[in-house]
């Protein structure tokens, strides 16, 4: 059986050596520490969070054009963005369309911090140029890099995710250069052998069975050969186990060998399932394990029902717990980029339901070391009818993979981007997005 990834959840690492057939033996064994907070190691090297939100954000209910007469007219008061009375929405410095009082949530206060400190600039009416409204096609697309599905030739180089691709050309090695937080390693990821998933570091991350799945290791593979196996899931699982035991080791515990609380550095708190994520990865970058990519899920965004609550909530925990990641990480600010993607934004016009339905049109976020924050950037289409996409839905107007293409050139050193996105032609994209 073949495998492109590992998962070392809890749950993973059975499966991915069951599947193998038998266990291996991890080199070095007993011998198990990260660089110590604050090291050397790879101390220059960039570190890229890609942030997806699944299920497709209403982005206008985010940050939408607050005195635009169309956008009033489609959407009750608790789905949109208002420009006075006590839930009004926080106005934004921008000059993305000229008389428009562009405005973001009022649960995002803690973002709009980020944003009046430079620290994160926001590119709107982003997304695919293919016109679909599937999640699962729309999410596929997106992982892969692609707008639309190659054929023959054009397939070449299409499997797997982005980010693999993206890893490979940077080369190194180590194991925990590549992870995610969510329960299985995403598409994003499939590809790289070496990619991990860790979920949750509050409770610790040791082998499940502890000492005596460790001593079944050492006996099967004494000399730590995986012969007659895949060679992937020979190296996955070495890597796997290697990291597992690594990490939990290096895990600061208490008296009662139960793994310490985390806590941030400037206070603050990881909020929800994001917080929790969140928290994973900003654990691991302070112990200078070597991460290079952390692949990060936030769901909850189908929103086609009773959406105000819901989305006020997500939008509370997104804002704080992304602060949180930033102020706890200020030592790395020069190393740290973040960007979000969704599938796709949401209907216009809001439904019957108190909800949206599948729309086109997003908006991505970029937060880090160097970007030029502050601003709202993009080409805004505007919201009347012969604008819109299919007369209902926000356009387009800037690919996704333009907005990433400037992210790895600026920040990841890559300076051909052909073998991460084939096929695909950068457009003018957005250089000002970072400082010169």
């Amino acid at each position: 059986m073949a495998f492109n990834t590992v998962d070392i959840s809890r749950r993973g690492i059975l499966k991915t050596l069951a599947a193998a057939g038998a266990l291996t033996t991890v080199p070095g064994l007993g011998q198990l520490a990260f660089a110590a907070p604050g090291g050397a190691q790879d101390a220059n090297g960039k570190i890229l969070v890609v942030l997806f939100f699944r299920g497709g954000m209403d982005v206008l209910n985010f940050i939408g054009p607050s005195n635009d007469a169309v956008y009033i007219d489609a959407r009750p008061a608790d789905l949109r963005l208002l420009d006075s009375g006590d839930k009004a929405g926080i106005p934004l410095d921008s000059d993305l369309a000229h008389g428009v009082d562009f405005r973001l949530h009022p649960e995002a206060a803690a973002l709009h911090e980020l944003y009046r400190h430079g620290d994160l600039a926001i590119v709107h009416a982003t997304g695919l140029a293919n016109a679909t409204r599937s999640h699962f096609e729309a999410q596929e697309l997106m992982e892969r890099g692609l707008a639309d599905e190659p054929k023959g030739n054009g397939a070449l180089g299409t499997e797997g995710g982005w980010v693999a691709r993206l890893l490979r050309q940077m080369g190194g090695d180590g194991e925990l250069v590549a992870i995610s937080t969510a329960g299985g390693v995403p598409k994003l990821l499939q590809g790289y052998p070496e990619a991990l998933s860790i979920p949750d570091l509050r409770g610790g991350f040791g082998l499940p069975g502890g000492p005596s799945t460790q001593a079944v290791l050492e006996r099967l593979y004494p000399a730590g050969q995986a012969t007659g196996f895949n060679p992937n899931v020979a190296r996955g699982g070495r890597v796997a186990l290697d990291a597992a035991l690594r990490l939990n080791a290096a895990l600061p515990k208490g008296p009662d060998g139960k793994v310490l609380p985390y806590q941030p550095e400037h206070g603050g708190a990881f909020d929800g399932d994001v917080g929790r994520s969140l928290e994973t990865v900003a654990r691991l970058i302070r112990m200078d394990a070597g991460l290079k990519v952390a692949c990060v899920d936030m769901g909850g965004w189908d929103t086609h029902e009773g959406q105000s609550g819901r989305f006020k909530s997500l939008v509370h925990q997104l804002s704080g717990s992304l602060s949180t990641f930033w102020n706890d990480l200020s030592a790395y600010h020069d190393r740290i980029t973040l960007v979000t993607i969704s599938e796709f934004g949401r209907r216009l016009r809001a439904n019957r339901s108190g909800g949206t339905d599948h729309g086109h049109g997003s908006l991505m976020m970029v937060m880090g070391g160097g970007v030029a924050g502050g601003r709202l950037l993009g080409r805004w289409p505007g919201l009347q009818p012969q604008d819109l996409d299919e007369r209902v839905d926000l356009a387009v107007t800037t690919d996704y993979r333009d907005v990433l293409t400037t992210v790895l050139k600026h920040r990841m050193g890559v300076g051909q981007v052909d073998g991460v996105f084939p096929g695909f032609h950068p457009g003018s994209g957005d250089p000002a997005l970072f400082k010169a």
